[in-house]
């Protein structure tokens, strides 16, 4: 009797142990989450901004005489194609294709506005239009803080991922909706930092000799 009593009282001791850890892993979690849904916000706040800018820009540019039509196309689709995708909501993307196609149309069009900006060296009267200026002072810090936010989002992510997968909220994280989160993936040449020509104190580019 005394030795069913004693392993009772370790089973239920281990019981308690269980319950408390899991009480408090259970509850970094829901912080831990919070902090992810609160990043992937910023992200989409940046990204949003960015998208705002584009109309403005494409106004101002398009009124440039002779300005290269096609240059201005590419970043009107690129704009169009990022504003149709939609992830779900609630919260950071736990689906990794869903993560990539949003990033790659992302990146597609910030390669179409490095492209639109390279191409305004050809124009002095459009690079010295006040309001063109203003736009690319607003578009190259939108870039640098979309930079930033990405990263952040990877770093609290990452926490967060390892959190969900150890011990002992990997026997209940999933059954309770912690799934983990997706990460943004680095592009080819990641090493050398992502660059959108606004620096336009040097000499112009001259166009290209047919």
């Amino acid at each position: 009797m005394k030795v069913l009593l004693s392993v009772l009282g370790v089973v239920a001791l281990l019981v308690l142990v269980l319950l408390v850890g899991g009480c408090g892993s259970y509850n970094r979690l829901v912080g831990l989450k919070q902090q992810v849904d609160q990043s992937w916000a910023d992200v989409e706040n940046v990204y949003q901004r960015r998208a705002d800018l584009i109309p403005n820009l494409v106004k101002t540019v398009e009124g440039a005489a002779n300005f290269e039509k096609s240059t201005l196309t590419d970043v009107i689709k690129a704009r169009q194609q990022v504003t149709n995708v939609k992830l779900p909501p609630g919260g950071a993307p736990s689906d990794p294709a869903a993560l990539a196609q949003f990033q790659q149309t992302q990146d597609a069009l910030s390669g179409a506005l490095s492209r639109l900006l390279v191409t305004v060296e050809r124009y002095p009267d459009l690079k010295a239009n006040a309001n063109f200026q203003q736009l690319q002072a607003q578009l190259e810090g939108t870039e640098n803080r979309i930079a930033v936010e990405r990263r952040k989002f990877n770093e609290v992510a990452t926490t967060y991922n390892t959190a969900v997968k150890s011990f002992p909220a990997v026997l209940y994280a999933g059954a309770l909706g912690f799934a983990p989160r997706s990460l943004f993936q680095a592009r080819a040449g990641a090493d050398v930092a992502p660059e959108v020509n606004f620096n336009f104190g040097g000499a112009a580019t001259p166009a290209a000799t047919p």
